[in-house]
């Protein structure tokens, strides 16, 4: 069975969740090999095993001195030397400039933002805010696929996780841009909004930069919090938590949006959210036309209750 190549999203050691849909993922096209760039390999090769690496693939954490080609170089050498079925990335920002930058190594083709794969190698797209689902497929080469989180659930599959080192002359190109200094950013105790199994979102609806309500029910949720562009222009809430075609793209498993009218801008980062519900006092906004639930009131006298009840269910 050719191996499917899955590159390993971590911070300090700690697999991030996506990394474990995406083995589960590859698990339909092959057998899962995950790439590790960096350091904290010893301590974080145990759940890749435990979701499906037969292989760690481990590179020098000099490849994070440079921005993504260095990763590109990498995957392309990996897939050319195992004639790889496919390889997979998470669907961030700069993994989508890896897989493109992949792709053009290997001669082949890149599908991006996809929310699942079949056995076929067949990519699922949300494409129009939403508004239309799409299947691709790569017809020559190695496919370079990159999956949006939350798209995919993460079943596990323990395997042997056995580790490989590999080193790699890296090309005057892959150092043309280099890191000069990294910023940790200051984390709470919420979720990543772009791999929480729950979002809950404020919008035009919440009135002022007051966001207790939706963090309030947020929390009692154990979600994390987005806002609209709206409340982001507004001032409201920090821009890093927008949610939209402009903001940060979302799929989880529960999206509440309060007082959220359901513009296009908005729809295209959370329509593929597996359930949603939707609290507004207009009747006639365009969120209840995808909500699967949804509560026509003001969201500061609905929210505290739902967060009440949460809250007594616990």
């Amino acid at each position: 069975m050719a191996e499917v190549l899955v590159l390993v999203d971590h911070v300090d050691g700690e697999v991030k969740k996506v990394t474990t849909e995406l083995l589960t993922a590859a698990r339909r096209l092959g057998e899962p090999a995950a790439v590790w760039i960096g350091e904290g390999a010893d301590t974080g090769s145990a759940k890749l095993a435990e979701y499906g690496a037969e292989k760690v693939y481990v590179a020098p954490a000099e490849f994070n001195d440079y921005v993504v080609a260095p990763a590109a170089e990498l995957l392309a050498k990996l897939a050319g030397d195992a004639s790889a079925a496919a390889v997979l990335v998470s669907a961030t920002p700069e993994n989508k400039e890896v897989a493109g930058r992949t792709a053009v190594k290997l001669g082949s083709g890149v599908l991006t933002d996809a929310v699942d794969v079949s056995a076929e190698g067949v990519t699922e797209h949300s494409i129009f805010g939403g508004g239309t689902i799409t299947h691709a497929k790569v017809t020559s080469g190695v496919p370079v696929i990159a999956v949006r989180p939350n798209s995919v659930p993460a079943e596990e599959s323990p395997a042997a996780g056995a580790r490989e080192e590999v080193s790699l002359e890296l090309s005057d190109a892959a150092k043309g841009a280099k890191v000069t200094d990294r910023v940790v950013q200051e984390k709470g105790a919420r979720p990543e909004l772009t791999e929480a199994a729950i979002v809950v979102s404020g919008g035009r609806g919440v009135g002022s930069d007051d966001f207790s309500v939706v963090e309030s029910l947020a929390d009692s949720l154990g979600a994390a919090v987005g806002a609209s562009r709206a409340a982001v222009d507004s001032g409201w809430y920090p821009n890093q938590f927008q949610v939209g075609q402009t903001g940060k793209t979302v799929s989880p498993n529960l999206y509440v949006a309060l007082g959220i009218s359901g513009a296009i801008q908005h729809r295209a980062g959370m329509q593929t959210s597996k359930n949603i519900v939707a609290v507004n006092k207009d009747p006639e906004a365009p969120i209840f036309e995808l909500a699967d639930f949804g509560v026509i009131g003001d969201l500061h006298k609905v929210a505290p209750q739902l967060t009440e009840e949460i809250s007594k269910r616990k």
